[in-house]
């Protein structure tokens, strides 16, 4: 995926800065770390469209191949027919590299997965921008990103959703026992398909959870 920018404002508010002056050092590493995360990233991702056939405690796709659970993604998809089942990931080498800087520079391996942090939700908003543009009918618009784990979808779903979209097989993404995803760098959603269009968000403003996020009471 060609020209996709990390955002210099998210890594440092990844970092937990609150807008203060950066440090001549840290802003060195941060530019350091976003050069090094372009020659090592290799974003890939997979999506795939259902219908909704039923919508009673949880959302059924496709005559119950998958159901999402819980009331936060009945909301979420109330207004959709249909949605989009996405998985995408920047590659093993930006987990094997943090790993490295783990144990030879710990800032280091600080800032570069704040760097990958940003720039796997870029990748996400990139390949949101490109299914409204190329794959969606005229009038049709997709919903913020809602990943396993936001409100009370529960992040059990996880191997499942990937067992749906083949992304093993396709991406090389797989979840842990505890439903990690593997590569670590990698994110699981569902965008909604709807007529009206919802002012699309991404990550914070469609979670549910922000009382309790230490990255949202950042910003407060």
């Amino acid at each position: 995926m060609e020209n996709v920018e990390i955002d210099r404002k998210e890594v440092l508010r990844y970092l937990g800065h609150r807008n203060q002056a950066v440090g001549e050092r840290l802003e060195r590493l941060v530019c350091e770390c976003m050069e090094e995360l372009k020659g090592i990233a290799a974003p890939k991702y997979i999506c795939r469209t259902f219908g909704i056939t039923d919508r009673d405690r949880s959302v059924s796709l496709e005559n119950g191949l998958f159901e999402l659970p819980g009331q936060a993604i009945l909301k979420h998809l109330s207004a959709s027919g249909s949605c989009v089942l996405m998985a995408a990931t920047l590659g093993s080498e930006v987990d094997k590299k943090i790993r490295y800087y783990e144990k030879a520079d710990l800032t280091k391996a600080l800032v570069l997965d704040a760097c990958a942090t940003a720039l796997i939700e870029a990748v996400c908003d990139r390949i949101c921008e490109d299914i409204e543009k190329e794959d969606l009918a005229e009038g049709e618009h997709l919903t913020s990103r809602f990943s396993p784990g936001y409100g009370d979808l529960p992040i059990g779903i996880q191997k499942r959703f990937l067992e749906v979209l083949d992304a093993g097989r396709r991406i090389g993404l797989t979840a842990s026992s505890t439903n990690i995803l593997l590569p670590r760098k990698s994110v699981t959603a569902v965008m909604g398909i709807a007529a009206e269009n919802c002012g699309r968000k991404s990550g914070c403003a469609a979670c549910g959870k922000t009382r309790e996020c230490a990255y949202k009471k950042m910003e407060d």
